[in-house]
């Protein structure tokens, strides 16, 4: 790509000194990249901006918030949101360039290519993971703790190349960040009113096992695909754990 393409790639970030060069460097093709940090104790900032970024910094609650405040201060009409973990490969990268010249859709789903622990996985729903990350500037995130999304719209198109996608650096930090987006699922379902049964304790993690695992097909990725089932089921029994231990605090 001759000239960088008419695009602001949005990366929020906390605490990815270790990754983050690596991730604005792959997205040097586009005429801006807006870094939102949230508070980084690491040399986060100073290696985003070393590597081309422009360093938002503030205390925001959310990630949707830190996207929000990107895409608020980007220079582009068109805006690609990524993760630190996420790279743009140069099929990714002429592709975005081509579509925003020629835009027949007001926002673009591109498919996440996840590799967990040095391989790709492809099933268990890992292989058919969509996001909407290609979009107009008008657009923004639902503000909320986990799992935040772009503001609905039904009008997007596909692209056809992948956006790799490595979740984990290895085990020890999988276990990390599964912990960690427990307890806010937890306190986000608290903050809505929902309430854990023991049937959200006892029922809902071998039900996700086995969706995962079965269903889905997560056995045909070996023992990856065990791994991230088995682990998914963890994740759910934290959540209900913690949302019970946050309701009965209450109730005294």
């Amino acid at each position: 790509m001759s000239l960088p393409a008419p695009v602001t790639a949005v990366i929020p970030t906390l605490n990815e000194a270790n990754q983050i060069a690596d991730c604005v460097r792959a997205v040097t093709w586009a005429d801006e990249v807006i870094v939102a940090d949230g508070g980084s104790s690491d040399q986060t900032t100073s290696a985003a901006a070393a590597a081309g970024a422009k360093v938002l910094q503030g205390s925001w609650n959310t990630i949707a918030a830190q996207r929000n405040a990107g895409i608020a201060a980007a220079r582009n009409q068109w805006v690609l949101a990524l993760d630190a973990d996420e790279r743009v490969g140069p099929d990714l990268a002429e592709e975005i360039g081509a579509t925003v010249t020629t835009p027949v859709h007001p926002a673009y789903a591109v498919r996440r290519a996840n590799v967990y622990l040095g391989r790709p996985v492809r099933y268990g729903g890992w292989g058919d993971d969509w996001v909407v990350r290609l979009f107009q500037r008008d657009r923004r995130y639902v503000e909320r703790r986990v799992h935040e999304h772009l503001d609905r719209g039904t009008d997007f198109g596909r692209l056809r190349a992948p956006l790799l996608h490595v979740p984990y650096r290895d085990l020890s930090h999988h276990l990390e960040k599964l912990d960690r987006y427990a307890t806010w699922s937890a306190e986000e379902l608290a903050e809505r009113g929902r309430r854990a049964h023991v049937v959200d304790i006892l029922v809902r993690p071998p039900a996700s096992f086995l969706n995962m695992y079965f269903l889905r097909l997560g056995l045909l990725d070996g023992w990856r695909g065990a791994v991230l089932s088995g682990l998914a089921a963890v994740s759910v029994f934290l959540k209900y754990v913690r949302l019970w231990d946050l309701q009965h605090r209450v109730d005294g």
